[in-house]
């Protein structure tokens, strides 16, 4: 019953003329981010950070940003079908057999298909988040300074295992994030460190213009390097609904690749690309005909759509409850509610309820806005892929620039963007992931609190870490995954999906 009542509230909250308005905003720009090729949720949601420092509410700024995020995953299947470019990276796999499918005139089914399985796996996957919330959030406040430190440390460690590539390039990123965590001033002395000696950084680095940088401006750069002619597979989409056949033939594997997505989701890391190479894999070995994967079998679009949508909204499970990260658009995230003023973790749920549920809500909305949106703009999608990014890029710049001042009006955020650009195309030059770069940076800070803190409680005892039932086995669960990821075989599927995703 009380599941209800929080529901209700949510859907109050939600169903406001603002908080619509806002969620409308942010499907339709992730949808529109997950159409051009190249720029992505995390890229956007870092540009836009400073915009919702301008917005008061912040349920509704939020509310936008989520939007934002599982607006892509539509948008990302559109490119994949029609020019064989993911707009987004859990897309990936979408192209292998909704471009064949676009190539033998069945454009229409495919995206509609993608919308159908993408809607459906939504849905659940949020009535998911509203179950399994609320439990979670009632065991995060029995945690303590050692619960959380240990909670942490299985975060960067997960961060580590799910990233793609090589183990030791995701360590030194993420110790690289730890290290830039550290600068500002001690949070027990007040000790400038790690300043040069600059007075503008004494509070650290602004999360924003770190997260633009790397994400952001060295995205852009990447692009602009690669720049290629895009020609469309199909101008104009016709035939958008599905036939009876199809219907029986997707109706399992979105099933299976909601449940899959809603699993790997909630895992520190990539959930919804990882979930969209799983579903994909799981239906050619089902299949009894799998010699029609990857020359236009409609069970290939069905299962990694729904896959990675689920794994969109289920990776808000962690952030909600825990105040954890699952993956970089989450880090942005907190960054935006340490932005608005809001402590990231489960004190968000009982002291501030309308903003948890509202953003709970505002996913069913979001979904349903998102099946209305996509398909009868499928024709204004095409014609915005014949843009050049040489157009296109200096304007998104500009807006960077412009926002990343206006948070602090301090120049040094400028230097801040312009260096850590350069260092995220490095990073990318080097095939370094720089997303556990961005998660050290975020919950560096807090593990470093909690673990001073937990040391002062102890009188300085480090047994406290593995005395502490729940605490002890959070660490052995971290130990367990770094075992678990220095496996040959495993690491031999890291190397695979590295070079997919490339």
């Amino acid at each position: 019953m009380e599941l209800f009542d929080n529901l209700a509230l949510g859907f109050a909250t939600a169903t406001t003329l603002n908080n619509i308005a806002f969620c409308f905003i942010g499907v339709l720009l992730g949808t529109l981010i997950g159409v051009l090729p190249g720029i992505g949720p995390t890229a956007t949601i870092a540009m836009l950070l400073p915009i919702t420092f301008q917005i008061g509410d912040p349920t509704s700024a939020l509310i936008m940003l989520a939007g934002i995020y599982y607006g892509a995953q539509y948008g990302g299947s559109t490119t994949a079908i029609l020019i064989n470019l993911p707009g987004e990276s859990s897309s990936a796999v979408t192209a292998i057999d909704g471009y064949q499918m676009a190539r033998q005139g069945r454009a229409g089914a495919a995206l509609a298909t993608a919308a159908i399985g993408s809607f459906f796996a939504g849905t659940v996957s949020t009535l998911l988040v509203a179950v399994l919330a609320p439990p979670l959030t009632m065991i995060a406040l029995k945690f303590g300074a050692a619960e959380y430190f240990s909670l942490m440390v299985v975060g960067l460690v997960s961060s580590i295992a799910l990233a793609s590539g090589s183990i030791v390039k995701a360590l030194a990123m993420l110790v690289i994030g730890l290290l830039l965590g550290l600068v500002g001033t001690d949070i027990y002395t007040g000790t400038p460190r790690f300043n040069l000696g600059i007075r503008e950084y004494s509070d650290g680095l602004n999360f924003v213009a770190v997260a633009v940088g790397v994400f952001g401006i060295a995205e852009i750069l990447r692009n602009l390097e690669n720049e290629h002619e895009r020609s469309v597979m199909v101008k104009k989409v016709t035939g958008l609904m599905p036939t009876r056949e199809d219907f029986r033939r997707m109706a399992a594997p979105i099933l299976r690749g909601t449940i899959i997505g809603s699993a790997l989701g909630i895992l520190p890391g990539g959930g919804a690309i990882l979930a969209s190479f799983a579903s994909y894999t799981v239906e050619k070995r089902v299949s009894k005909n799998p010699g029609e994967f990857g020359k236009g079998a409609i069970e290939g679009v069905a299962g990694p759509e729904s896959a990675n949508n689920a794994g969109a909204q289920t990776s808000f499970i962690p952030l909600l409850t825990l105040g954890i990260p699952a993956n970089p658009v989450m880090a942005l995230m907190i960054g935006a509610m340490i932005i608005q003023g809001i402590v990231p973790g489960p004190n968000v749920a009982t002291e501030q309820p309308a903003l948890f549920w509202g953003i709970i809500a505002s996913m069913w909305i979001g979904n349903l806005m998102l099946v209305i949106l996509n398909l009868p703009l499928v024709g204004l999608w095409v014609k915005l892929l014949t843009v050049p990014y040489y157009v296109l890029f200096p304007i998104i710049m500009s807006f960077c620039a412009i926002g990343v001042y206006s948070v602090n009006s301090n120049v040094y955020d400028l230097y801040s963007v312009a260096f850590f650009g350069l260092l995220g195309y490095v990073l990318i030059k080097l095939r370094c992931e720089p997303a556990p770069l961005l998660l050290g940076f975020v919950l560096g800070p807090l593990l470093e609190e909690n673990l001073r803190r937990a040391m002062i409680l102890s009188r300085g005892d480090f047994s406290t870490f593995v005395t502490r039932p729940i605490s002890a086995t959070l660490l052995a669960l971290a130990v367990l995954v770094l075992i678990v990821v220095l496996l040959p075989s495993v690491r031999k599927k890291r190397d695979e999906v590295f070079v997919d995703e490339e």
